[in-house]
Parts: structure tokens; C-alpha cells; sequence
């Protein structure tokens, strides 16, 4: 089973142990592959919460899809640091472009949700990447997790 990851860059952690536990109940299901966007926000934190579970089961595949090469390079040394920490733990690290392009960030989310057969969001509702990435999902029949407290898709795991 496939789990891939969407969500803001303005998560805060507010949900780790909700995210937690949602990781080991898709990993409980069958979930062995779990792919993340490699956004600051949900996304690197929800790849250190699957860092932290593949310390536990090592039959665990972590993916980075990264929009361009030099995605990062925005970032003050300290999360710099950190994304690279990630990095270093993922077994696949997929490169969308070699530069910033208009349609980075799109391909990036579709290649995320191709095949995948559950995504877990942290989606407030709103008309954004994420927004995108969670509609594109659900037209592909994958089932949707949304962490978001406010706008629970669907919860049944």
C-alpha cells in the first residue's frame, strides 16, 4: 500500500500524535511506501514522524519528491540541516525538474498521488497546492485522511 502526504507550509505540529497514529494504523493495513513533498510544514513533518516509525519497522520505504533541485535552498542553515537530515533517510528521492518551472508543484503533487491509495492531508479547506493535490486525489479514488480539525473528509481508516 502506497501513503503519500499533502499539507500547508503553515502547520505548526499540532496534530503530531494524530499524525502518528494515523501512520501506524495505514502501516498496521499494509503501508509500506510513504511519500512526502518535501514542503516545510506538514510535509517534512510528517516525513520525520515516518523517520521516527522506520527506526521501529524497517520494511518501511520513505520517498521525497522534491519540485526542482535547489527547492531548498530558500531555507535558514538550521532547516536546511534538517531537510538534509530527511533526505539522508529516504530510500527514493525524485527530482521533478532541474529548475523552477510554472508546473513544478503540480507534476510534483501528481507524481505523489499517482498509485497512491490513501493520502493524509492537513487541509484547511482552502483553494491551494494542497487543495489541488487532495481533488486530485479523490478523482483517483484514493482515500483521503485530512488532519485538519475543521474539515474532516474522511476519517475511516
Amino acid at each position: 500500500m502506497i501513503v503519500a502526504f499533502t499539507g500547508h507550509r503553515t502547520y505548526q505540529h499540532s496534530a503530531e500524535e494524530q499524525l502518528r497514529t494515523t501512520i501506524l494504523s495505514l502501516y498496521n493495513q499494509g503501508g509500506r511506501t510513504f511519500r512526502v513533498g518535501m514542503a516545510e510544514g506538514f510535509d517534512l513533518a510528517a516525513a520525520e514522524a515516518i523517520i521516527e516509525i522506520m527506526s521501529e519497522s524497517r520494511d518501511i520505504t520513505l520517498e521525497a519528491y522534491i519540485p526542482w533541485q535547489g527547492f531548498n535552498s530558500h531555507l535558514t542553515s538550521d532547516k536546511q540541516e534538517r531537510y538534509q537530515r530527511i533526505l539522508q533517510q529516504c530510500d527514493t528521492i525524485t527530482t521533478i525538474s532541474e529548475e523552477f518551472r510554472p508546473w513544478v508543484f503540480r507534476e510534483r503533487n501528481d507524481r505523489l498521488v499517482e498509485g497512491a491509495d490513501y493520502v493524509v492531508a492537513w487541509w484547511d479547506g482552502s483553494s491551494s497546492g494542497t487543495g489541488y493535490t487532495v481533488r486530485k486525489a479523490l478523482k483517483k479514488r484514493c482515500k483521503v485522511v485530512n488532519l485538519y480539525p475543521s474539515q474532516q473528509l474522511t476519517m475511516e481508516l
